[in-house]
This record gives structure tokens, sequence and C-alpha cells, in this order.
């Protein structure tokens, strides 16, 4: 009987909801793959503290940088079971999942400036884009901006062709696989945790991020050389659980919604300054040789990239472009 009744106990604990567990606090496991000093690790720890102060203790909010809890290719599985709840991928890891409709944001040149991004991701693309998740179990909360890629390699890269033959990584992303191809070199998908090592020894010759992300996880000390290209955009998306967000009391969700979206606001505001600083600081150390284009050269990197349109539309679908397209009245083909 003590069994049975052991045994019925587990089940009633499993089967409810958080929430329902007397006095305990709802925990939120926040994983990410960034350091903690970047806008992503920044943003993180800042909806931590939000959170936890507007449910006054009600949920903890325990935060994994840097690939500590789950790598790249693991994190989003990790999600769908439970095991994490929250995330904040870049939006290129959703192609996996079978939504390809993200890789329209890694199109080279689409964003003309951070204002332009913004406008687009808080409007008709951002919430276009978000739908497309819910099928996957997985619920939308916010886009995190961490600004434009910048390209370094093991030599200098003024012009297209200086790239031809050279092992580019890339975070997975289709789109920067196909412009990286169209410029002769060759892609590789490979986690963030990896790519310092990789770098240092050769086994990739270059890689494309932004500033904050060359500066913390010190790839600028194993790159010869950087062009400050700004070719780019990198954004993540911060999503949950839907089911273990669902499950919340209204009151408690109500909070760690106007938690994110404070938490949003600060992160995306200090986004541009991180990488100014970055930028800066890489500039200082004097460990690496930072090219700024010229507009002929920008002209000469945008006329290279442009196939790259008309080859999207067979892998995203001219639905999402026609949606991008409308929204920041760009040509797609």
């Amino acid at each position: 009987m003590r069994k049975l009744i052991l045994a019925g106990f587990a089940v009633a604990v499993m089967l409810a909801p958080a929430a329902a567990v007397a006095d305990d606090p709802i925990v939120i496991k926040f994983s990410h793959v960034v350091a903690n000093d970047t806008p992503k690790g920044k943003g993180s720890l800042k909806f931590k503290e939000l959170a936890e102060k507007y449910t006054n203790g009600k949920v903890k909010v325990e935060v994994y940088p840097n690939s500590s809890l789950y790598k790249d290719k693991e994190e989003i599985e990790a999600l769908q079971l439970g095991s994490v709840q929250m995330l904040a991928p870049s939006t290129a890891k959703f192609a996996p999942l079978g939504v390809k409709e993200f890789e329209a944001l890694d199109l080279p040149w689409l964003f003309k400036d951070d204002e332009t991004y913004a406008a687009a991701m808080k409007g008709e693309v951002g919430k276009w884009l978000f739908k497309k998740l819910e099928a996957k179990g997985i619920t939308g909360l916010a886009y995190w901006d961490n600004g434009f890629h910048m390209m370094s390699a093991s030599r200098p890269i003024v012009k297209p062709s200086d790239l031809e033959g050279l092992k580019i990584r890339i975070s997975g992303s289709k789109i920067a696989d196909q412009y990286f191809r169209i410029l002769g070199s060759i892609p590789q998908i490979m986690a963030f945790s990896e790519v310092y090592q990789a770098l240092q020894t050769g086994v990739v010759d270059g890689c494309e991020n932004t500033p904050s992300n060359y500066l913390t996880q010190k790839f600028y000390e194993v790159q010869k050389d950087i062009t400050v290209s700004y070719h780019a955009h990198l954004q993540y998306a911060v999503i949950v659980n839907a089911k273990f967000w669902s499950g919340l009391p209204p009151d408690i969700r109500a909070q760690l919604e106007k938690a994110m979206n404070e938490a949003t606001d600060y992160t995306n505001s200090i986004a541009r300054k991180e990488n100014e600083d970055a930028l800066a600081e890489i500039k200082k150390s004097g460990k690496t040789t930072l090219h700024y284009p010229t507009e002929a050269e920008r002209k000469a990197w945008q006329t290279a990239m442009q196939p790259t349109y008309k080859w999207a539309k067979g892998r995203v679908g001219q639905e999402v472009l026609d949606v991008v397209a409308k929204e920041l009245h760009v040509e797609m083909n």
C-alpha cells in the first residue's frame, strides 16, 4: 500500500503544473552559447533580475552561458523535450526544425541600418515568423539584436575574390552557406563553442560574426585580418517551451512578459554600443588588422553576393520573401 501511495504521489507531481507545487519557485533554465559580457549574455541576466523581482521570487531563472548546458545543435531539441525552458538561438538555427523561413533574415545587405532591422522585427516580419514556430511546440517571446557581421580570415579580404578557397565557419544558415560559396570559399558548419580552437589550429581559415563576439570569444587574437563589412545581420529569437509557457498561472506569465519586454529594450539598446566598444578594443589591441571597405569595395561585395537572393526563393519560399520585401521595400530578385 505504501508503495502504491508513493507511486501515486509521484505521478501526481509529474502531472501537476510547476506552479502547483506549494511554495517551490518555478524554475526557468535559460541556456545560451555566448559569454555573459555580450549583449545576449547581459540581456539574459537582466531578464533573470527582472523576472525574479516582478514575481517576488515565485520564479527562479537559472542562466547557463557559453554552451555550459547545451551546445548549438542540442539546445532546441532540449527545449522541445522540456529539459530547458528558454533559449535565445540565432534565427539561423530554426531551419533544421523545418522552419527555413527564418533564414530570409540572413540575406546579405538586407538591413541598411539598425533602425531598419528593429522596425522589421517589431512589425509584420517578426510576428509572421514567430507564428511558424507554434506548430513545433515553441513560443517566440522577443528578438534580440546583436548587430552586423564582420568577416575575418588568415589573410586580407579586401575584395570578393580574396575569399576564394578559404574554409569559413558559419553557424548553419544555408543562406550564409550560399553567399560564401558564390564567393568561392568553403563554408563549414561548426558549434560556436568550437570556433576559437578551429581558427587557432587552422581547421577553418576564417569566420563571420559581430564585433562583441569577436572580442569576448577572442577570435580577433587568432585572425590576422578582419574586414568591417557589416554584410549581414545577426539576431537572436528568445523562445520558450510552449507547453511550459501556457501552463503558467496568468499573473506569473504577465509578470514574465513585462520582464522580457524590458530586458529586450535593454538588450537592444546596448547592442550597438557594445559592438562599437568591442571594435575599438580590438583595434586598440593591435593583434589584428582592420579593413574598412570603401564605397566602391562595398558595392563590389553587394554585387558579388546578389545571386543569393534568386537562390533563396527555392530555399525559404516566396511567401516570406514577399513579407520581407513589403516591410523593407527591397527588391528580392
